[in-house]
């Protein structure tokens, strides 16, 4: 039974596919840090950016770590 807060279980270093692509064209993002605040960086253009924990599981489609994918 998955958790009321969480969808995911993020750790650092997974890859993140969003469901909007950025303006640069790529929806995928890698995660540096996890918490409460969510720090991550762009695949395509190497922007980062830091977001909340709530924003982060609505704008998450899958999450790839290493060659296993969870939706």
């Amino acid at each position: 039974m998955k958790s009321k807060f969480f969808l995911f279980k993020y750790e650092e270093g997974d890859e993140i596919v969003a469901r909007k692509k950025h303006p640069c064209g790529s929806n995928t993002w890698v995660l540096q840090r996890v918490g409460a605040d969510c720090k991550m960086v762009c695949s395509g253009c190497n922007r980062q950016m830091i977001v909340d924990r709530p924003t982060l599981e609505k704008m998450t489609s899958s999450v790839k770590r290493g060659s296993e994918i969870f939706k």
